[in-house]
């Protein structure tokens, strides 16, 4: 009896039952493929990432099975050190898995199809930590100005109790903000999922597609 050939360790396996749906690594991008990709390009791009982050996502999102990174090199048509870095980044960010593919030797990558879990995670790890700098830096300003406004030249005084107000005001509205966030995050996370989902383009539909 041979021995069963097991999925190497942190890694996804596609059973055996059935062989997985894979891309042909000579075809092209569809119309829709090439539209949504440009679309989700810009759109992280906005949020300050890279825009082939978004469109290899897209890739992958729409494919029916996952793709290597070979495949997206030829897809895409960008360069392999390219294709490596982002799904890197995509992996760091949890918002695309490696899987292994039984009989393949090559790692292949799939989406994270969970829409609004993608979205709260990148809100979480990376907005939350820029208002709570914000926050800190905010209230080592007020400390400075507190200190300023007790000594010193008279105009000095004045240009401090002035800021210290203005300072105050911001600081205020990044707590808010922290607590807005946090709020939408722990609420959508633990109550509004589905409806979340819904709102954010069907992600049972495409998960179940």
């Amino acid at each position: 009896m041979s021995a069963t050939k097991r999925a190497p360790a942190g890694r996804r396996v596609i059973g055996a039952a059935r062989k997985p749906k894979t891309e042909e690594p000579d075809r092209a991008l569809t119309d829709p493929e090439i539209m949504v990709g440009d679309a989700v390009g810009r759109l992280i791009e906005f949020w300050g990432f890279k825009r082939n982050m978004g469109r290899i996502w897209a890739v992958l999102y729409l494919s029916p099975g996952p793709l290597s990174a070979q495949h997206l090199q030829d897809l895409l048509q960008i360069s392999s050190g390219a294709v490596s870095m982002t799904l890197a980044e995509l992996t760091r960010w949890g918002v695309v898995k490696k899987v292994w593919v039984q009989g393949e030797r090559r790692d292949h990558y799939a989406a994270e199809v969970g829409l609004w879990r993608m979205i709260s995670r990148v809100l979480g790890e990376r907005e939350r930590t820029e208002i709570t700098v914000a926050v800190e830096t905010f209230e080592r300003a007020v400390k400075v100005l507190e200190a300023r406004k007790s000594g010193g030249a008279a105009e000095a005084r004045s240009r401090a109790d002035f800021q210290l107000r203005r300072v105050r005001a911001l600081l205020d509205l990044a707590r808010l903000g922290w607590t807005l966030l946090d709020a939408l995050l722990s609420t959508a996370k633990l109550d509004a999922e589905p409806l979340a989902r819904f709102l954010l383009g069907g992600a049972r539909d495409a998960t179940n597609g």
